[in-house]
This record gives structure tokens, sequence and C-alpha cells, in this order.
């Protein structure tokens, strides 16, 4: 009995050994990368930060966390912030955010509320901290301000390809999205819709020129180099769109490839675009003119199944231009 005495209280020592050299060497380490951020203009700022959990755990708090970037003017206040991770497991790392923060951005304020938001991040071991995968949700998710807008489910999650670090699968399933009101009354000119969106989805791969790491954080961005959109659906009363996509893109951010889009009530939708500003009305005349005639070619004049093509820096229904294509380059 005395030697197993011994034998646990050796144990228990080494163990609590173990965990003051790791919170020291997280502690440390998080405060560097504070430093660092300063060092490069960076507001990163806190009242108050400590690790705790002994003897199982390591929990970085935070309160009355300032984080913003001086390239994009975007700025988070956060009155207290945790990162969380078992002791024995320290690459996977639980983030909690508060019920309350503040989106700083150059144009303006916006107080973020919700009922339970949080992040999963498992990353590899080693000194680049490459991402293997992360899941993020978030449950009555609310933006105030000038333009405000709610969400009442959120999830995302992130997991990259076994056999290509720099490929990784997107998944997205947002539920009962309430858009800013000037949008939603663009958008809903002349329309009986509901103030909610009823769910939007994604699956998606993308592969970027370099895996995610601190780097992203420290230097730049990993860019899209291609994309493939198995499915992206959204649906807002009798609205729905159904995406499917294929795009090879260059280092300026310009997507070639094609795109299939499905459309019930379609015509409601280039209205939209054109109410929203993202659609010329001009364009838009001749566009519905020629998808008038593919829909009621394909038996239902009030849905659409087309593939637009994208190249050169342009959206193309056959050769009709709709417009500019999206730059797919991350800031």
């Amino acid at each position: 009995m005395k030697r197993l005495v011994i034998v646990i209280l050796a144990a228990a020592a080494l163990w609590s050994g173990y965990w003051f050299i790791a919170a020291h060497t997280e502690k440390r380490a998080l405060t560097q990368w504070f430093a660092a951020r300063r060092a490069e203009g960076w507001q990163a700022d806190y009242a108050g930060f400590t690790v705790q959990g002994y003897p199982n755990r390591l929990d970085a708090i935070w309160t009355d966390m300032a984080l913003a970037d001086p390239a994009t003017g975007v700025a988070l206040d956060l009155p207290k912030f945790a990162l969380m991770a078992l002791s024995y497991q320290p690459n996977h790392v639980i983030a909690v955010a508060p019920k309350t923060m503040l989106l700083r951005t150059p144009q303006d304020n916006y107080p973020i509320s919700n009922d339970d938001l949080r992040a999963s991040l498992r990353l590899h071991a080693g000194p680049s901290l490459q991402l293997d995968r992360a899941q993020l949700s978030a449950d009555k998710l609310v933006l105030a301000g000038p333009q405000p807008a709610s969400l009442d489910h959120l999830s995302l999650a992130v997991s990259q390809h076994e056999d290509d670090e720099r490929t990784y699968r997107l998944g997205l399933l947002a539920s009962g999205l309430t858009p800013p009101e000037v949008l939603r009354n663009r958008v809903t000119s002349g329309m009986a819709l509901p103030d909610q969106m009823q769910e939007a989805r994604l699956d998606a791969t993308v592969t970027f020129d370099k895996p995610w790491d601190i780097s992203a954080i420290n230097r730049a961005r990993p860019q899209p180099r291609h994309i493939t959109v198995a499915l992206a659906r959204a649906e807002w009363g009798a609205l729905a769109l159904q995406i499917a996509a294929d795009l090879a893109v260059d280092e300026a951010g310009q997507a070639t490839g094609d795109v299939s889009l499905q459309a019930r009530n379609w015509r409601q939708m280039v209205q939209a675009a054109v109410a929203a500003g993202a659609l010329d009305a001009s364009v838009a005349s001749i566009a519905e003119t020629t998808l008038g005639l593919m829909a009621r070619m394909g038996g239902n004049s009030e849905t659409l199944d087309v593939t637009l093509s994208l190249r050169d820096g342009r959206v193309y229904l056959g050769p009709i231009s709709l417009g500019p294509a999206p730059v797919f380059r991350l800031r």
C-alpha cells in the first residue's frame, strides 16, 4: 500500500509539473502573438489574461479583448473570450465567444448578440499550426446597427483533404436568415416574399495556393486556385436557386469555368437582381428574353436550367455578357 501511495504521489507530481509547464508555455506563446500583432500595427489589447483549468484543461481566458486589422479597418471588441483545450490534446481547441460583442468597420459599428456561438479547431502538430478541420455553430445570431440582420441557426464546417494539404471541403447550413431591411426592400420590391429566407446550403471543395496555417494571420491569406461547388442552394419564399460549378482561378482572382444554375420563379430573381443593382436593366431585358425562350423549351416557363460561363472577367449566357464576374480573392 505504501508503494502504491508513493507511485500515485509521484505521478501526480509529474502531471502537475507537466501542466504548469504547458500552461506557462501557452501563456508565453499567446502573449508573444499579441505583441507581434501590435508590432505590425494591429490593435491587440486586453484587460486581463489567464491560463487555467488544472489538472486536465488548458483554458486561455481574456477579458476586454480588442483586435483591429489596419489593412482592412475591421475590428472586434469582446468583453470575454476563451480558448479551451484538454491538457493532453492541446492541438484541439474550442473557442467560446461572449453573448455580446462589437464589430467595427470603416463604415459603421455593429453590435452582435447570440445565444450560443462557438468554434472547434483541430490543428496538425508542429510549429506552423496547419489546419486539419474546423467547425462553427451559432444560434440566434443578431447583427444590430444601422442595417440589422439575424440568423436563427448557422453551421459551418471545414476539413482538409487527406491527399492534398492545400484542398479543403466546406459545408454550410444557415436557416432563418433575415437580411438587412434595405436589401430586403430592394430585392422584394413588387414581390410577396417573407421577411426570412428559409434556408441556405453549401457543399464545396476549394484548393488554395498554400495550406491554411498560422501564416494566414501573420503574413498573407491563402488564395483559391480551384473551386468545385457540388451544391449551393437557397430558398426564399417561392424563390429557389441551386448552383453547381467548376472554376479555375488565376493569381488575379479571375475565374474561368462553368456554373450550372437552376432557378424556380427566375423572372422574379432577375427583377430582384436589377433592383439590388447587381444587374444592368438593359442587360436584364436581353437576358430575360433569351432565358424565357430557354425556359419554355424546357417545358416550364417559370423554371430555368442553364449554364453560365465565366471567362475574361465576365459572366456569359451563351454569347450574351451579363456583367463582370466576381473576383475570388481573400484579403
